[in-house]
This record gives C-alpha cells, structure tokens and sequence, in this order.
C-alpha cells in the first residue's frame, strides 16, 4: 500500500493537546477507508504538522482526516522509505 506524508500549514491555535485529539479522531474513523495513520510530528511555534499514513490513494488519506476532524492537508506527498 503506499506511504503518504502530509503537511498543514498555518495551523491556528496548535498544541500538543489539540493535535493530539486530532490523531485519536483519525485513528478512530482510519479502519473505515482502509487508512492507517502511523505517526505525526508538529511544530508549535510555526503551526506546522506533518501525518505518516499509509492509505490506498491520497484521496483515502484526505477522507479521514476531513471527516475525522477537518484538518485537510495543504500538501500530500507520495514516499518511499529508505533503507
């Protein structure tokens, strides 16, 4: 299955807290579009966030995360990971 990075930019009001209950919605809704969201990282100071998923399409990917929560990336990268 392909492995997706998305990022967010410009988001407001981020914290730890309220990322963090972002991804507990995602992994709550992921199972019913064949999504697994592995991990995110995010920078407070810039109100950036970047998502591991792994999804069938970016469209699956973007699903979840609009239906889940509403934070829709600004960008959605393919990737390969190295060795």
């Amino acid at each position: 299955m392909p492995l997706y990075m998305d990022v967010h930019e410009n988001v407001r009001g981020l914290t730890p807290e309220k990322i963090a209950e972002a991804h507990k919605r995602d992994l709550e809704k992921q199972g019913q579009y064949d999504v697994h969201y592995h991990k995110y990282w995010f920078n407070e100071k810039e109100g950036r966030v970047f998502c591991l998923v792994e999804a069938p399409s970016k469209e699956a990917a973007e699903r979840v995360h609009r239906e889940a929560n509403g934070m829709v990336a600004d960008r959605i990268y393919e990737i390969k990971e190295g060795l």
